[in-house]
């Protein structure tokens, strides 16, 4: 976790914040789905078809009559967009990240097959339209749910294709990290999907049709389940909070600021040229050892944070945007802002300059025998290097972090997640055609 994350990327109440990713609208499947309802349509561009509420519901309108799909169901993201979807646009309320491997004897013919079915099942279903082939029809009630489905290459898909001269330098493994406690089974992979939506069953229709796509050629590796607070479910946008209960992603860069696409996506003549556009994502599994964390008090905890609990606000005071005052003392001249405050070590003036753009999910898969909440955070991050992204600031969060004996490293990945498609193209075409 880090405190370098945006209020921009980190506002759950509006989806999908970047413009060019998103595009209101219905789908074909939801205009066909209606065609025997009575047709409410609200507004122009933007307005959503309405749809017939079944008999057998006790909602309003149980007598067949249509009701307006919410702005939920009807926000899409568009697929076709100069940087993959699911980077910079706004949390999504369900998502799933999944890693595969391809399969013995299946190389680069079998891999240019499989990205090419991804790409259109991922073009289709962010439309909100059914899949190509045996759609289960799970989302048929549903409007697109600002869908995104993002696609990244492993370390170990090149040399599985024969295209290691292809492979980028920052693609190299990441070092080992004194607080890592690792699963192998969990980490790394050949291919990734990152499927975010704000509808559960859309989420979930995604990701079967994704893995039914793989086929042959490749098989699942390792899959996480994550969620994050529903679109409209505080009075007003604001930063994402995780299961600690708090307020999480305060100092993310911003799309505004002028350095952002520098830091976040290689550039349009970076190498190697097919990763045009492209950032690259670090995947970590943190545990979150809530029942340690929760003995603590307010004082305590905000103490190995460096921010308010109520309201992300820095410790030497302000509102949760306040430049952080790390050289400001108490009465007693202790550091007001402790020297080994989370907060105070990810800051990006603290570390070079490094920085990353957190997406991250929260986990909960069941509690122990022993009582123990199997929960925490899947850390999503992007950046254009990760060397000096995520590594730099692990590094020095491994030598002191306060907040490293109440998380634990469980699983870690690094993909190449290249630039979006044009039209008529499918994702990493660049590279596996070049």
């Amino acid at each position: 976790m880090s405190d370098q994350s945006t209020k921009e990327n980190d506002q759950e109440s509006v989806p999908g914040s970047t413009d060019e990713n998103r595009e209101p609208g219905i789908s074909r499947r939801r205009l066909l789905g209606t065609a025997g309802a009575t047709g409410l349509v609200l507004g122009a561009a933007g307005g959503a078809t309405g749809y017939t509420v079944g008999s057998g519901s006790d909602s309003a309108g149980s007598s067949g009559q249509s009701l307006p799909l919410t702005s939920v169901g009807t926000d899409r993201a568009m697929f076709h967009v100069k940087h993959q979807p699911g980077i910079t646009d706004g949390l999504q309320a369900r998502g799933h990240l999944v890693a595969f491997d391809l399969v013995a004897g299946a190389g680069r013919t079998e891999a240019t097959a499989l990205l090419r079915r991804w790409s259109d099942t991922a073009q289709r279903l962010m439309a909100g339209e059914a899949a190509a082939h045996d759609d289960t029809d799970v989302a048929r009630d549903a409007g697109p749910s600002f869908l995104t489905v993002t696609f990244g290459f492993g370390y170990g898909f090149f040399a599985r294709t024969g295209l290691e001269k292809q492979r980028p330098v920052a693609l190299d493994p990441l070092p080992e990290f004194s607080s890592d406690h690792l699963d192998k089974a969990r980490s790394n992979g050949d291919l990734w999907v990152q499927i975010g939506a704000n509808d559960a069953l859309v989420a979930f229709h995604a990701l079967r049709a994704i893995q039914k796509d793989a086929g042959s050629a490749a098989r699942v590796r390792w899959q996480m389940n994550g969620f994050n607070r529903s679109p409209g479910a505080t009075a007003q946008p604001m930063t994402a909070r995780n299961l600690m209960g708090q307020i999480d992603g305060t100092r993310n860069p911003k799309p505004s600021e002028a350095d952002f696409d520098k830091r976040i996506f290689v550039p349009a003549t970076g190498e190697p040229s097919w990763m045009a556009n492209g950032s690259y994502a670090v995947v970590r599994r943190i545990r979150m050892l809530l029942d340690d964390w929760e003995q603590l008090s307010v004082k305590e905890q905000e103490d190995v944070v460096g921010r308010k609990k109520s309201n992300g606000a820095p410790l030497s005071g302000g509102t949760e945007t306040t430049a952080m005052d790390l050289e400001k003392v108490d009465a007693q001249g202790n550091l007001v802002v402790p020297i080994n405050a989370h907060a105070r070590i990810t800051r990006p003036d603290e570390n070079g300059g490094a920085a990353m753009l957190r997406r991250p999910w929260s986990f909960h898969d069941g509690i122990g025998a022993d009582g123990t909440p199997d929960a925490g955070l899947l850390f999503v991050c992007w950046q254009a290097d990760p060397l000096r992204g995520f590594v730099t600031v692990q590094r020095k969060l491994d030598r002191g972090d306060a907040l490293s004996k109440y998380i634990r490293h469980e699983s870690s990945a690094l993909f190449a997640v290249p630039g979006g498609a044009s039209e008529g193209e499918y994702v990493g075409q660049r590279l596996l055609e070049g």
